[in-house]
């Protein structure tokens, strides 16, 4: 029988080691992979727990525990079967072929919760914890004075897990879109399975960086509702996001489900929404409208304001992810796909380019 190890290089993938996709090769973990604590993660925790032995011993106490709580849920997980090997279960044997199978099998409409491994499923609430403790964190190193450099560190890294759960949310979307090549949807289930696995992701890097810089140069446009100018000026901008988003927008701007992703993406509203107040502007022959006018022309109120709340950016991603979806099933006009969907696959689309090139390289 084959090994994981084979499946991937007969996907076209050159296995790597998990520690590869960190700073370096020492992180916090326990016996299955799961990343408890990366060695950026574990230093900034480190000089957090100094800082308070020296002048909070009280909050220390309080830090302790709730880092214990974390590495116990972790320890928790890890007593689920790995998803990287083959595990014989009451319901039969599984292998991660067998995995990956059923996730290119699943097409189905609607919630696929029960249909996701246990492991699956606890290791994002996990994650989602580990988000709200270095969220507190965060605050906690504003109270006890810490440098501006270490708070904004432990920040980068909370807005870091969040674009892991948004990413494991693509994958998902993408790995049960027909219209994708078959050997692209597998590429995407393996990623998926290391994820669900590690609680950690090579393509973060490369993604998390990219769509911060987006958002927060989305703050500060003041597009024209109505003519929807402000695109052209995102567009601009993004010539000065590196090349990953430049070369994405050149070539894919043009496709329609993009545009419209990206007009949904700029204006905080759907693509309904925005053919609504269009057609309103145009009968009453006015040609834009500021931000905060827009609810009152539609007849709801709606969120167009921007924040830098790496929560407001995970909400505003799952409404725009739950009208794509929608609208795919009913088989509507408008983006049947997110912003996010769009550049995400594109970047593994250019990874796996590259990895293929590296291995005929060698």
């Amino acid at each position: 029988m084959k090994d994981f190890q084979q499946e991937l290089r007969e996907e076209g993938f050159e296995p790597v080691d998990i520690s590869n996709f960190f700073d370096t090769g020492d992180f916090t973990k326990i016996k299955t992979g799961i990343v408890v604590l990366t060695t950026k993660q574990q230093s900034l925790v480190d000089t957090l727990k100094v800082k308070l032995a020296q002048t909070n011993p009280e909050q220390l106490e309080i830090y302790e525990t709730r880092m214990k709580d974390l590495q116990q849920l972790a320890e928790a997980i890890a007593a689920f079967p790995s998803l990287l090997e083959r595990a014989d279960l009451n319901s039969g044997t599984r292998t991660p072929q067998l995995l990956i199978d059923s996730l290119i099998n699943h097409t189905g409409d609607g919630d696929n919760a029960l249909h996701l491994p246990s492991k699956a499923t606890l290791g994002r609430g996990f994650l989602i914890a580990k988000l709200h403790t270095f969220s507190s964190l965060t605050k906690l190193t504003k109270q006890v004075g810490l440098d501006e450099k270490l708070t904004k560190a432990f920040n980068d890294e909370t807005v870091s897990m969040m674009f892991l759960l948004l990413a494991e949310d693509v994958y998902l979307n993408l790995i049960r879109d027909t219209s994708l090549e078959e050997g692209f949807r597998r590429q995407l289930a393996t990623s998926l399975l290391l994820l669900w696995e590690h609680r950690a992701d090579q393509n973060i890097a490369d993604i998390a960086p990219v769509l911060q810089s987006v958002w927060m140069a989305r703050r500060t446009l003041a597009p024209a509702f109505g003519t929807m100018m402000g695109t052209s000026e995102l567009i601009m901008i993004s010539f000065q996001l590196g090349d990953d988003w430049s070369d994405f927008i050149k070539e894919k701007l043009g496709t329609p489900d993009v545009n419209q992703a990206m007009e949904e993406f700029l204006f905080g509203i759907s693509y309904e929404q925005i053919n609504k107040l269009k057609s309103i502007l145009r009968e009453k022959g006015i040609a834009a409208i500021g931000r905060d006018e827009v609810s009152a022309y539609l007849g709801e109120h709606v969120k167009t304001d921007v924040s830098l709340d790496y929560r407001d950016f995970f909400t505003q991603y799952s409404v725009r992810r739950d009208n794509a979806r929608a609208r795919k099933r009913l088989g509507l006009q408008g983006p049947h796909r997110t912003l996010e969907d769009h550049f995400i696959s594109y970047i593994m689309e250019k990874n796996k380019e590259k990895q293929q090139n590296d291995i005929w390289a060698k």
